[in-house]
């Protein structure tokens, strides 16, 4: 089997990683790197066999392609590499929205080119291909969305390779991805980098709040490390999302400044009460991952 991954980061190289351990030499893996220190690292850690800037050296031939740059140049990549695939060619994705590149391939796919949206639901703040861990998508949720059209061998066919990935599979309609994405992942990368630009608007307070920061606000805003790119471009493609529940957030705060400017002191209670009863009954079920 050959497998092209396109953008040999953090997830791309991940997965490169855990393939070649699993499977050695009967699987091909080559990758698409923009630069040469980028290719010699990717060949390097052994994540791809081959890596290169030419697009037809990467997905000629390929069975499957893995795409996995920001989400923006998704759509871009994939009208690049159509005229280099062979029928039947299998793609998928590790985009963080799904309903934008649905419906911008959907209008440029031939028939005998098969997409099948997914999002393994892993990350680090860490990025490119030296962050990457083959064992990064263990035990992590891995979301195939149901919408696809793709033909039931096709997608058993893929699903024989990430299933080696040791993820947890399920499916989740379109919609309701790019929903719950903004609620458990998009906005609250938003709201880390705000906390961090609050610390940075300190003004004649930034050296002593700097000195005082702790294990609190370092865990409270590790995500806001994040890559720029990536974020940027999920906030254009799941806008409607995430406006809508960052102002349900801002209806939140909102109502905690009102009863902290009343002195509402049992308002504010029950505001941290059923937070916390909340969130104990995730831990119950739910395995944060810790990275």
């Amino acid at each position: 089997m050959k497998l092209a991954i396109i953008g040999v980061g953090l997830i791309g190289g991940s997965l490169g990683l855990c393939l070649k351990d699993k499977l050695g030499d009967k699987i091909f893996i080559t990758g698409l790197c923009r630069s040469q220190e980028s290719m010699r690292r990717a060949e390097e850690l052994g994540a791809v066999d081959v890596a290169s800037s030419d697009i037809e050296t990467v997905v000629g031939d390929a069975d499957i392609v893995y795409l996995s740059p920001p989400v923006l140049q998704i759509v871009p990549m994939v009208k690049k590499i159509l005229p280099h695939l062979k029928p039947g060619t299998i793609l998928t994705d590790a985009g963080s929205t799904k309903q934008f590149i649905r419906q911008e391939l959907d209008k440029i796919l031939p028939p005998d080119i098969f997409y099948i949206a997914g999002h393994p639901m892993t990350g680090r703040e860490k990025s490119g291909v030296d962050a990457a861990d083959k064992n990064l998508f263990k035990g992590k949720a891995y979301v195939i969305v149901k919408d696809s059209v793709a033909p039931v061998d096709v997608k058993e066919k893929l699903m024989n390779v990430l299933r080696l990935t040791e993820a947890n599979f399920f499916e989740i309609e379109l919609a309701k991805h790019d929903r719950c994405a903004s609620i458990i992942s998009h906005v609250p990368h938003l709201a880390a980098a705000a906390l961090v630009t609050l610390l940075n608007n300190a003004g004649d307070d930034l050296d002593s709040c700097l000195k005082l920061i702790g294990g609190g606000f370092k865990d409270t805003t590790r995500i806001a490390s994040s890559n720029a790119d990536m974020w940027a471009d999920i906030c254009m493609t799941n806008g409607d999302a995430i406006s809508a529940h960052l102002r349900e957030l801002q209806n939140i705060l909102g109502d905690v400044i009102t009863a902290i400017d009343n002195h509402d002191r049992q308002a504010v209670h029950d505001y941290f009460a059923k937070s916390k009863e909340r969130r104990d009954k995730i831990l119950e079920t739910v395995k944060f991952d810790p990275n």
